[in-house]
């Protein structure tokens, strides 16, 4: 497991698990949970899940580590749309486990430009991409001029 020297750290706390509240230390995200219906919950309005929280933070952290690459390149992929689609499911070997679909967007880059900084993204800069590495699906569609 790789050592890292903190820089920022965001701390958060739940409650009432899946069915509950969680809220991050600052006050800055805040958000009633409730297990969808078809993982046979009540699916309340007006509520997220875990899954959302996950596909939220990895889609901005994504767009960023891709802009980081494209800046190192000196190109600019600032405005690229990124879309995490987190599933969650049974596992073969039981308990439950996720998978991602991402969706990457960038029609002011040529496709072969972007699919490379997507590539690089994943393999070397994004932290969520490195902590799902082996652990979770991940699979990307790449969409670009």
């Amino acid at each position: 497991m790789d050592k890292i020297n903190p820089l920022f750290t965001a701390t958060a706390t739940a409650t009432g698990g899946r069915n509950g509240h969680t809220e991050s230390s600052d006050g800055m995200v805040k958000a009633d949970l409730s297990v969808p219906k078809a993982m046979g919950g009540p699916g309340k309005p007006g509520t997220a899940t875990p899954e959302h929280l996950f596909a939220a933070g990895y889609a901005a952290c994504f767009g960023g580590a891709i802009d980081f690459v494209a800046k190192q390149q000196k190109k600019d992929a600032s405005k690229a749309h990124v879309t995490a689609a987190v599933s969650i499911g049974p596992r073969e070997g039981g308990g439950f486990g996720l998978s991602v679909k991402m969706r990457v967007e960038d029609r002011s880059l040529k496709q072969a430009e972007l699919a490379a900084l997507v590539k690089e993204a994943h393999e070397k800069i994004c932290p969520y991409s490195h902590a799902t590495r082996n652990n979770v699906d991940v699979a990307f569609e790449v969409v670009g001029a």
